[in-house]
């Protein structure tokens, strides 16, 4: 049933405007508690696609009144010209939200958990909705800290760590902000771990991103593959940033650098000891980082989900990066750098036992990074934030049972 209205209830609508299911753990947490913590405001729902939809309701409380869900289905010729494109700009983004303006000055504020949204507000000052940020991630990637989230109203954070550099940046104020927590561990941390494998080796996640200039993908992705397809002492699974594989020509905006992407020989997929995923839900639902013995990477913010549990960790430098002391590579402190997949034995024997000087840099980051000292809840450590900014009338959730 639609809200009502006239009848003054404040609308709060949560947005989700990706092509993948990436950004829905981030903030579909925050939906049910926000009813449970606000039940006089309209709380809804905003997709882009039913795969999105479905997401969603994954995380809703049953008990609850479904929310209202909208659809902002991509315009057809939007994604005809942003696939002619490569897809490379995100004109199916850029789209909906043009062609449903008028339906976002209906809500009083959005949730969201990317940075496109602010497009909504990059033609001029406007008073609804108010718009709400929660990064997707904390990682330590300089477009994490860029000028695009000073637009926003009120911005919710996992840890200490990103307010730090957000304040440093000037993207957000003292009296703009608020540390909740990371949702995405309470939908997915506590989940025992998956075997992937019917042995006993250790396993291996290779997490590559999809920046074309920062991923090692794209100039080591072969050599990781022939490494382990030759050897048998380690399993792999070879799972990166579920975007990597979903255009065939990859943009930086950031590092204004494009890059055509190269697939994985079939051959690989054929050795029982490698699994490769290239976007299924549990490329974003923590099933791999939470069940690989060792992670090698390069600059995703999911070694800040690996390292919940300290564990061994390599980095590889593609991209001849000056990494030591860069703000910006704080996660290569975790564990080896390599400049050549011909380290990787090495390397890999070097980190089991996780030596001591790793151990305490990712417990150490892991604490600024997240905030975990709190009894309560994330979700509803961030409904309350979203209240008090909103001003809504508020009542104490009920004390948790599971």
């Amino acid at each position: 049933m639609k809200p009502d209205s006239s009848s003054g209830a404040q609308r709060i609508g949560f947005l989700f405007n990706h092509d993948e299911l990436h950004q829905v753990a981030h903030i579909a947490p925050i939906i049910s508690a926000l009813q449970r913590r606000a039940p006089g405001a309209s709380v809804e729902v905003i997709t882009s696609s039913e795969r999105q939809a479905d997401a969603v309701r994954t995380f809703l409380d049953p008990a609850l009144p479904s929310p209202v869900f909208r659809s902002i289905r991509p315009h057809g010729g939007a994604r005809l010209v942003e696939k002619m494109l490569g897809n490379i700009v995100p004109l199916n983004r850029l789209s909906s939200l043009k062609r449903n303006a008028d339906l976002f000055r209906q809500f009083d504020a959005l949730v969201v958990p990317e940075t496109t949204t602010t497009f909504l507000k990059k033609n001029g000052p406007m008073s609804r909705p108010k718009l709400i940020f929660f990064p997707h991630g904390a990682g330590d990637r300089s477009i994490g800290f860029s000028r695009e989230i000073s637009l926003f109203d009120h911005v919710l954070l996992p840890g200490a760590k990103t307010r730090d550099r957000m304040l440093a940046a000037g993207v957000i104020r003292p009296d703009n902000h608020r540390i909740v927590g990371y949702p995405k561990f309470e939908a997915y941390g506590d989940r025992p771990p998956v075997r992937l494998f019917d042995n006993d080796r250790p396993t291996v996640l290779y997490n590559p991103h999809f920046d074309p200039l920062l991923s090692s993908w794209f100039r080591f992705g072969e050599q990781v593959l022939d490494y382990f397809a030759n050897q048998n002492a380690y399993n792999l699974v070879v799972a990166p940033h579920v975007m990597l594989f979903q255009r065939k020509l990859l943009a930086s905006v950031e590092h204004r650098l494009l890059r055509f992407r190269q697939r994985i020989d079939p051959r690989y997929a054929r050795f029982d000891h490698i699994h490769i995923d290239t976007g299924s839900p549990r490329s974003v639902d923590m099933t791999y980082t939470n069940a690989a013995d060792i992670y090698l990477g390069d600059v995703s913010s999911q070694i800040y989900e690996f390292i919940r549990k300290p564990r061994p960790a390599i980095f590889l430098n593609s991209h001849d990066a000056q990494w030591r002391g860069n703000p910006n590579y704080e996660h290569w402190t975790f564990g080896p750098v390599l400049d050549d997949p011909a380290g990787l034995e090495a390397a890999l024997a070097a980190v089991r036992p996780l030596p001591e000087e790793y151990r305490q840099a990712q417990a150490q980051a892991f604490a600024y990074s997240f905030d975990m000292e709190n009894p309560d809840p994330p979700s509803q450590r961030a409904a309350a934030a979203i209240a008090e900014f909103l001003r809504l009338p508020q009542q104490d959730p009920p004390l948790s049972t599971g």
